[in-house]
């Protein structure tokens, strides 16, 4: 019996498989592509996958975006959830936003 047509097919397979390998992780190449670990930098968040030090909860990065931060910050909102003391209702937070509540004393 001629095995050589088997073991041809064999290496071929073998050969083709190894071609279709993700080689990202062998190359040192991070995870998703150039474009969305810009926005990931720019707006610290995680999307792609390269930058878990940024997802949300974890130390040193508190929840939301710090797009979000900021706004909480200016207009004593919590949507971020990084601020939970400007929460409504809190001790020393009146209900509304402090714009909301400038705006009141305008009228």
């Amino acid at each position: 019996m001629n095995t050589r047509p088997i073991l041809a097919a064999g290496l071929l397979l073998l050969l083709g498989t190894a071609a279709c390998t993700d080689t990202r992780a062998i190359s040192g190449d991070p995870p998703g592509n150039a474009a969305q670990r810009s926005v990931d930098r720019a707006a610290g968040t995680n999307t792609s996958g390269a930058f878990p030090a940024q997802s949300d909860g974890r130390p040193g990065n508190p929840p939301g975006t710090a797009t979000q931060r900021a706004v909480d910050r200016a207009a004593g909102t919590n949507t971020s959830g990084a601020f939970p003391a400007q929460s409504d209702g809190m001790p020393g937070n009146p209900p509304g936003t402090a714009i909301d509540r400038g705006m009141g004393n305008m009228r």
